[in-house]
């Protein structure tokens, strides 16, 4: 595959300023944002000034941070060059993630794209997804590299989004015939059956982050023609009972809230040809009290297990609202919940 040179910009620096001389102003209108919005977030997230005058931007602060933010700009121009857009997101995972001197590799074929500086983008019918920590990258290699894979970690780290993404991947790719999303329904202070509706109805705000994250990777309409024909299923654990799930990418999600016997009667319905992802956040369970998270068993008994992976996440992996993650470091500093 052909490769397009992605432009470096002139470069001068000293102690007291660093200078970048970028060829394209267009671009450069989209670097900066609206009302300048970017550089802001910039400055704000490296403590470093940015002025800029035609195609030249002076940056100021201390030296580590002047080479930082050079960093960061040139990747984020290269990124708009290529024809990619931009977002607050993408700049949070640059500043966090850019400057990686990890080999550019490739894995499972034409599923994953590793590029220079080892980034990875997964590829939907709707969008292009990247993991935006070294957390989420070392998870995302973990799903196309084990047959079974563990993510655990607060709300808000992607443990659910990414795995849906790679299932959607791996499906369009043809390497898996159907996609099969699961969550244990477990009541928090309202009994399913004094719900209205039929099950389906019932059950479905139980799975409503799941076909959130397909509607984000899928059109809409195959989203409801795949579920009629079967091909993407999503329904409660207790469903999975009995059955053998061959040529699938299963991924069960908030399996904290799944008991041992229900954790080990799912791991075990894991057929030929299929890819299975567990997600949970062990301090969230909602299990009566006394019972065991299967989660919990599930880590200790396996952990070691070839072709069985183990990824986790902490608040610095939240992409979510940065104010998410410091609430979570606040209620992880003032101990365990309940």
């Amino acid at each position: 595959m052909a490769t397009t040179a992605l432009t470096q910009p002139e470069q001068t620096s000293d102690a007291n300023e660093t200078r970048l001389e970028f060829p394209d102003n267009r671009i450069l209108i989209d670097l900066f944002g609206e009302f300048d919005r970017n550089l802001a977030q910039i400055e704000q997230a490296l403590g470093v000034q940015v002025v800029h005058q035609g195609n030249q931007l002076a940056l100021f602060g201390e030296p580590d941070a002047q080479a930082r933010a050079a960093e960061v700009l040139t990747a984020l121009y290269q990124r708009l060059e290529s024809g990619k857009g931009l977002t607050p997101g993408d700049i949070d995972a640059e500043i966090r993630m850019g400057g990686a001197s990890e080999k550019t590799e490739s894995r499972a074929g034409d599923q994953m794209e590793l590029f220079q500086g080892g980034r990875i983008e997964i590829k939907t019918r709707k969008k292009l997804i990247e993991p935006r920590t070294e957390a989420q990258k070392a998870y995302v290699r973990s799903l196309y590299s084990n047959e079974m894979a563990f993510g655990i970690g607060p709300a808000g780290t992607g443990k659910t989004y990414l795995a849906v993404a790679v299932g959607v991947n791996m499906f369009i790719g043809g390497h898996v015939d159907r996609i099969i999303l699961s969550r244990p329904a477990v009541e928090a202070g309202e009994r399913l059956g004094f719900l209205p509706g039929d099950m389906k109805d019932k059950v479905d705000p139980y799975m409503q982050p799941l076909y959130d994250a397909l509607n984000d990777f899928l059109p809409g309409k195959q989203v409801a023609k795949l579920i009629e024909e079967k091909r993407i299923e999503i329904a409660p654990l207790a469903f999975m009972r009995g059955r053998t799930l061959s040529n699938a990418f299963v991924v069960l999600d908030e399996a904290q809230n799944a008991t041992t016997m229900q954790m080990k009667m799912f791991l075990t319905r894991l057929g030929e040809g299929s890819r299975m992802v567990i997600t949970g956040d062990r301090t969230q369970v909602d299990l009566p009290r006394g019972v065991t998270s299967g989660l919990k068993d599930a880590e200790r008994l396996l952990t070691g297990i070839d072709k069985i992976g183990f990824n986790y996440f902490t608040a610095k992996d939240v992409v979510r609202h940065a104010l998410v993650a410091k609430i979570i470091e606040a209620y992880d500093a003032d101990g365990p919940v309940g």
